[in-house]
């Protein structure tokens, strides 16, 4: 009876526990949704006075920062970078040390410290000014000696830290990494940055291969194109397509347009009809009107079209509307388009 009780105690506990770490996680989330809530409402004319700035650079954004900064700077950086602005992160210390020769005059810096008195962030700020940078402080002081050297600064000021023990910088952080996405999107909104250029600066993921990759650049050319002319022997078209191992067959005229098209699914199907291979043509049995696509269509567009269709594999033509390729849903998955 004893262990039943302590059993029944133990699992009252593990779920005031579960509350109470549910409870927490809540009050963390809304605090910092609250502080960047803040943020959005106190924007002024200094953040569009900052995206001009970046938008006027002549050279390269470089972002720096140190400690929790530092690792908030870095994800500043690249996103800039992913967006059409060029920028790297420097570390404030390795900066004293060399790094500073990375800068140039048309530079500008954009450094993050939310006291604003990061003492290696400060060290670099005179010999920057020096070298003509432009520096956009982000700090959670605007007395601060940053916010006060900078030629702009954006205030990041949080009420509280979501950290139960007011130490760790979280809501903090989380604030100045928000307003580095504000100006990160708001530049690019300006250059009126697309899609496309988003994916070429992405070419290794999923964007940029439905983005850049086209028709012409998968399909089967030349001698592996599965084709016959209109009048081959039913036979011969089933040779061609055991051959060239896409699961069909061409049929072109005598100017290479494709006019029909004949698939192992028409295969099975011409045998249910007792269709004599020996004595019948391949025009007995294709389809005409094939679905093709242009060679220089996206690859998602193929895959659009297959789906659409229901079907396999799509003939490739040029502007004149000659067969100059063919692909299936084989090659699509292999180049990781779907």
């Amino acid at each position: 009876m004893s262990s039943l009780i302590k059993n029944a105690q133990l699992a009252v506990n593990l779920q005031a526990e579960s509350k109470k770490t549910l409870d927490l996680a809540r009050d963390i989330l809304l605090l910092e949704s609250r502080e960047i809530d803040a943020l959005a409402l106190r924007l002024d004319e200094r953040f569009i006075a900052a995206v001009a700035l970046i938008l006027q650079c002549k050279g390269r954004v470089v972002v720096s920062g140190m400690g929790k900064s530092g690792h908030i700077g870095g994800k500043i950086a690249s996103t800039l970078a992913s967006t059409g602005t060029p920028a790297f992160f420097m570390h404030p210390a390795e900066a004293s040390h060399g790094d500073l020769g990375m800068i140039t005059l048309g530079d500008i810096v954009i450094a993050l410290s939310n006291s604003g008195e990061s003492d290696e962030v400060l060290a670099i700020v005179p010999p920057l000014k020096r070298l003509g940078a432009r520096i956009i402080a982000i700090t959670g002081n605007e007395n601060s000696s940053l916010a006060q050297a900078a030629d702009i600064h954006l205030s990041a000021h949080v009420s509280k830290e979501a950290c139960p023990l007011g130490l760790a910088p979280t809501s903090s952080t989380t604030v100045a990494l928000a307003l580095g996405d504000a100006l990160a999107l708001c530049v690019l909104d300006q250059r009126e940055f697309t899609a496309e250029d988003f994916a070429r600066s992405h070419p290794g993921g999923s964007l940029g291969r439905r983005l850049l990759i086209h028709v012409n650049d998968l399909m089967r050319s030349g001698n592996k194109i599965p084709k016959v002319l209109a009048d081959a022997p039913l036979a011969q078209g089933l040779v061609e397509m055991s051959n060239k191992g896409l699961g069909l067959t061409a049929i072109v005229d005598e100017n290479n347009k494709p006019i029909g098209i004949f698939t192992d699914g028409d295969l099975r199907r011409a045998f249910e009809k007792n269709v004599n291979v020996a004595s019948s043509c391949v025009a007995d049995v294709m389809h005409t009107n094939p679905f093709t696509i242009n060679q220089d269509q996206l690859a998602i567009v193929a895959v659009e079209i297959m789906e659409q269709r229901k079907i396999s594999a799509l003939l490739v033509t040029n502007d004149s509307g000659v067969l100059v390729g063919a692909l299936n849903m084989h090659d699509l998955l292999l180049a990781k388009v779907v």
